[in-house]
């Protein structure tokens, strides 16, 4: 069997398994909250798995190995930001979200963010969040459409038109049947496939290059300056720079509403601790892996490939055909799954925050469904239409979402309540100067402030930005009365 048969076969496969997933929970969605958020029923491996998926996918795999094959030592400064993120989110955020939302029928990160605002500030609210999430994950989901795209294309040659409709249909369907249920199984089981891979192929690649020492040896002879070095060979204050930037990716995690949802609907506290396990030992073996095989994959092949094909060309080398094409499938599905909680989380913060939904009394989760059919019609649009450059650097939305709505869970949690408009000020400034320095980045302007945003890691567009969010929510607190 050739790799691209086994590819074609693994994905129907797969593909059949999660339309299934979609046909199972279609029965238990009744209500709006059942849609949205699994009746606040998820087990600890469906949460804890559900959630690392939703964090990394395939990422972690193409894009984080490339990182670490590109850069080197210094990379590694990412890993403890973004497992910071899942420590913040499990143990600190999650007991108040958990409980409050369940106590208070919070369904969206919206509710959560206006749940002491009343009347027209908690309409302003939740509107803004809405807004703010239709914006960014739009573009996501289109770009996530346009990834899966090239994928199709490069492995069964088929036309952009045909790659994006596949891709997008198969995910629409489960999604429209199942909801949250459908969208949380199915994570799950795309995020056990990734830990099973991220432990084989890492192995293969370590033992094919001669075993820990004799990577380091052929890295230490052949790697460029700094390339083996935890400060990547960096003047002091320009690592410090470096350091905070790839670090501050985990201040992102704090303000995505498709991770707050897995904190909502764990069924209870028990649960909550155990997903919290669950989810930093698969982070654990997953960044592991990923950086071994990034350094092995270095020391077998030296400089001469692109970052982010890494993966796919060691699967090729090391594995038999047919394996190889199983691994590969893997990859296209976690290119294409990673569009699901985005789909949901962007459907919910339009049915349900901007009141659309609440217009048809006991058709909420029809109401639901048309959104995100909607919104899934509108990504394709854009991934046909808009070109791909526009996509590069689609971090800014994950970065923007935090700063924009991080500073106010964090206050929120920290048993502050800010007023209304420190409220809607703290998102409108962790989004705007997230922006600024994301767009003076991108047009090469000169001066100070380009200067500061083109610092190595880009630590003022992840950092920054939510340093007056968080004054301004800390400070300008709702009257103890109201």
């Amino acid at each position: 069997m050739s790799a691209e048969l086994a590819v074609l076969i693994t994905l129907i496969a797969y593909k059949a398994v999660l339309v299934g997933v979609g046909l199972w929970a279609s029965r238990l969605n009744r209500t709006e909250t059942d849609f949205l958020l699994g009746g606040r029923a998820l087990g600890p491996w469906v949460a804890g798995l559900s959630y690392a998926a939703s964090t990394s996918s395939a990422w972690v795999l193409l894009g984080f190995s490339g990182f670490v094959y590109a850069v080197g030592l210094s990379a590694l400064w990412m890993v403890p930001g973004i497992l910071g993120g899942y420590v913040v989110m499990w143990v600190w955020f999650g007991p108040r979200m958990r409980a409050e939302s369940a106590a208070e029928n919070q369904v969206t990160l919206g509710d959560f963010l206006a749940a002491r605002a009343k009347g027209p500030g908690r309409r302003a609210i939740l509107w803004a969040a809405a807004l703010l999430v239709l914006f960014c994950f739009i573009f996501y989901i289109a770009a996530q459409f346009g990834a899966a795209a090239i994928a199709f294309e490069n492995q069964f040659q088929l036309g952009r038109l045909e790659s994006v409709l596949i891709g997008a249909g198969i995910i629409l369907l489960y999604s429209l049947l199942g909801g949250f249920w459908a969208v949380s199984v199915t994570d799950t089981l795309q995020g056990a496939i990734m830990a099973l891979v991220a432990i084989l192929l890492p192995v293969l690649a370590l033992m094919a290059a001669g075993g820990p020492a004799e990577v380091w040896a052929t890295l230490q002879a052949t790697a460029p300056e700094g390339y083996m070095s935890f400060t990547g060979g960096r003047a002091f204050f320009i690592f410090i720079g470096f350091a905070l930037g790839v670090a501050g990716i985990g201040l992102g995690t704090l303000g995505q509403p498709q991770l707050m949802s897995r904190l909502m609907a764990v069924k209870d506290e028990a649960a909550r601790k155990r997903a919290f396990a669950v989810s930093m030992g698969w982070g654990v073996i997953v960044y592991a892996g990923m950086v071994t095989l990034a350094l092995s994959g270095r020391a077998l092949l030296g400089a001469g490939q692109e970052g982010e094909a890494l993966f796919y060309t060691l699967a090729g080398e090391l594995l038999p055909p047919v394996l190889a094409g199983i691994i590969i499938a893997a990859i296209l599905s976690a290119v294409m799954s990673t569009v699901d909680s985005l789909l949901i989380a962007t459907s919910a913060a339009v049915s349900h925050d901007m009141g659309v939904s609440a217009r048809f009394p006991g058709r909420e989760v029809l109401i639901s469904r048309v959104v995100m059919a909607a919104l899934c019609a509108a990504a394709v649009v854009m991934a046909l239409a808009i070109p791909a450059t526009i996509f590069d650097r689609v971090l800014f939305s994950w970065s923007a979402l935090g700063a924009a709505f991080g500073p106010i869970v964090v206050a929120r949690v920290a048993r502050v309540e800010p007023a209304t408009g420190a409220i809607l000020a703290a998102m409108a400034l962790g989004f705007g100067m997230s922006a600024l320095f994301f767009l003076v980045r991108g047009m090469g302007m000169e001066g100070f402030l380009a200067d500061l945003a083109a610092l190595p890691g880009s630590p003022f567009e992840r950092v920054v930005p939510w340093v007056l969010p968080l004054v301004i929510v800390f400070v300008w607190r709702r009257p103890a009365h109201a």
